[in-house]
């Protein structure tokens, strides 16, 4: 009875003192955003660690021998152990959180912030795993039968870590690949990249592989590994600032300066256009038609795909509005429509200058290079053998 209620005291008195700690924390998370996150993500396990520490002093302290009471206080120390790791792994994630927040990534020129972000999103995967793993083995090693098969499993480890690794080789290379992409800024959470002939943004990078979020919300999952052995367009790796272009075909008669004020006068009215290039040229002038291209830029490449868009339809606009007979056209020789066939394909008579038209028969030199082409006119004899 008296150890009985001593536990109960003991987890009274861890109750109230978690309460205590959990109502000043929430006190100062109205000033402080990292005091309200940790208020909400650590009061359980931190009341969970008390509780089992409480009971097990008072079990250590207060009771004598009972039956049982070996296992009951290795089952009480195994517990404590695995709250400890939750406590410690929802601290982490608190301070995780805290610094994603600080640095945001919905803002302009978001390099080095979404570069941040995606360094602490792997670490903080990398240290939930690291706390799962070293908890296991704490526990593990409460068992004494492990402790004395310690020195042979250690003995043994280089045995099992290469067979380990030959049969993990895929997904060890994917880890380290997604290691690798994470700290070498090769690509980032939120980066814009065109990956097997898909557009899209990067939207999740784990350590195993790379969730790319197609423009139509499709999502492309791909290894880590392909990121770091094969090629891959990456619009946002140094800035996110981007060019495109918008073409349209006119006519040879076309008035490219009141073009050029239109494409002008579109940009400096869109919020779309970052203020940096407004360039139309004429980039081909062959086959019948002249082909226009606008260059324009955009802060990001979602901006700049309306802004293209817009561009293309204003321009199409203007022209058939002010300039239609600058819309492209087709030009055939109709003169000699009426003639009969025959008489179109009868062949032109030969004149002296039929001479031009030959360049193995006709002349002098066409006559050389046709000895020269064709070989002797006469075979060579071959000599009889000896």
């Amino acid at each position: 009875m008296k150890a009985l209620l001593a536990v109960v005291a003991a987890i009274g008195l861890a109750i109230l003192l978690v309460s205590v700690l959990h109502w000043l924390t929430k006190r100062l998370g109205r000033k402080s955003d990292l005091a309200a996150d940790l208020a909400r993500t650590a009061h359980k396990p931190f009341l969970a660690t008390m509780v089992l520490f409480a009971i097990q002093q008072a079990l250590r302290a207060v009771a004598g021998d009972f039956p049982g009471r070996e296992g009951v206080l290795h089952a009480l120390v195994i517990c404590f152990i695995a709250a400890f790791a939750w406590l410690v792994a929802a601290f982490v994630l608190v301070l995780e959180d805290a610094a994603l927040a600080h640095w945001r990534t919905d803002v302009e020129n978001n390099l080095r912030r979404r570069r941040f972000k995606t360094q602490i999103v792997m670490i903080r995967r990398i240290t939930v795993a690291t706390i799962v793993v070293l908890t296991l083995g704490v526990v593990l090693m409460t068992f004494p039968g492990i402790r004395a098969l310690g020195a042979s499993v250690l003995a043994s480890a280089g045995i099992v870590s290469v067979i380990a690794a030959l049969a993990a080789q895929s997904t060890l290379g994917n880890v380290f690949a997604g290691l690798q992409l994470a700290f070498s800024d090769a690509v980032r959470v939120d980066d814009v990249v065109v990956v097997e002939g898909e557009w899209g943004r990067i939207e999740e990078l784990t350590l195993t592989y790379v969730a790319v979020q197609i423009w139509d919300d499709r999502r492309l999952l791909l290894p880590t590994s392909y990121f770091t052995s094969k090629p891959f367009q990456n619009w946002t790796r140094s800035s996110s600032a981007v060019l495109g272009t918008a073409e349209v075909d006119v006519d040879w008669s076309t008035a490219i300066e009141p073009l050029r004020e239109e494409l002008r006068a579109t940009c400096e009215g869109s919020q779309l256009w970052d203020g940096r290039v407004c360039v139309l040229q004429v980039t081909e002038a062959v086959g019948g038609m002249v082909r226009l291209r606008a260059l324009v830029s955009a802060n990001d490449a979602p901006s700049l795909w309306d802004l293209r868009c817009l561009v293309r339809e204003r321009l199409v606009t203007f022209i058939w509005e002010n300039q239609r007979t600058a819309l492209p056209r087709y030009r055939a020789d109709m003169a000699n429509v009426t003639r009969p066939v025959a008489e179109t394909l009868r062949p032109a008579p030969r004149g002296d200058s039929d001479d031009d038209a030959r360049v193995f028969s006709g002349g002098a030199d066409a006559d050389e290079r046709a000895v020269t082409f064709g070989g002797p006119e006469e075979p060579v004899p071959v000599p009889a053998n000896r």
